[in-house]
């Protein structure tokens, strides 16, 4: 594989977490809309989220080859009433963001980060930081079905909709993601766990990187996609979130 192919491969996320103009994309299991209003929540508790066990993963795919990484979560509160999480935030660092995949390459590896931080992706000098904020936490129901987006056919392409998700959803999670300084609604299933003392939160879905404006590579610019000249919009996203009660 050549050199340029690592460094053009995206990510995601979060965290990416990467949206345009459509307000609803359809074919991912996270649901796009315009901004939420944030509104304020009556909690008898605020957990801290535990950054060290906390993380957003990504995966990257061109037809070429995948690359794959993290998004270290800097901080974050999880809003909890009774046995029920009524809000919370966190936010991930930008200028962290990790490839995992091309580490018995370093010469490789810092290429592609160092791309990946520039403004033809995160924009990581001007947008150094990128934010969710919880609008609403419901039970998970059938209803919430996901429907899979057709990709352009080659052998890495990205795990879909239904391939790429968790296990037992309990909880459909929407909140405001923030990133390059745009921000949107995303929904997505989640399976949540609330303890005395501890939340556990796991996350994963796919979604468009475009609509947050990471345009570089975009496929639909692509005249020709046999020629696999091209990024794939689709990036699959992980997030785990391990949050810890006040102590008494």
């Amino acid at each position: 594989m050549k050199t340029n192919i690592y460094s053009k491969l995206l990510i995601l996320t979060a965290i990416g977490f990467l949206f345009s103009c459509n307000p609803k994309s359809e074919g991912t299991d996270a649901e796009v809309s315009e901004a939420k209003e944030v509104e304020d929540v009556s909690a008898s508790q605020e957990y801290t989220v535990n950054t060290e066990k906390s993380v957003v993963s990504w995966i990257g795919s061109k037809p070429t080859g995948k690359h794959n990484g993290t998004i270290p979560i800097s901080s974050g509160t999880v809003a909890v009433e009774g046995d029920a999480i009524v809000g919370g935030s966190i936010d991930m660092n930008i200028t962290e963001i990790s490839n995992d995949d091309l580490a018995e390459n370093p010469e490789m590896q810092a290429k592609l980060v160092g791309h990946l931080k520039s403004a033809d992706f995160f924009d990581a000098e001007n947008h150094p930081t990128a934010n969710f904020t919880i609008t609403s936490v419901e039970p998970y129901s059938a209803k919430d079905s996901i429907k899979v987006k057709k990709e352009f056919e080659s052998e890495y392409k990205p795990a879909s909709a239904k391939e790429h998700r968790v296990e037992s959803p309990t909880h459909k999670i929407t909140g405001n993601l923030t990133m390059r300084g745009k921000t949107l609604s995303v929904s997505f299933p989640a399976n949540v766990t609330l303890t005395d003392g501890q939340i556990m939160a796991k996350a994963k879905f796919n979604i468009d990187r475009t609509q947050w404006g990471l345009q570089y590579g975009d496929e639909a610019d692509v005249v020709d996609k046999a020629k696999d000249k091209f990024i794939y919009n689709t990036v699959n996203v992980g997030f785990e979130v391990v949050a810890d009660a006040p102590s008494m």
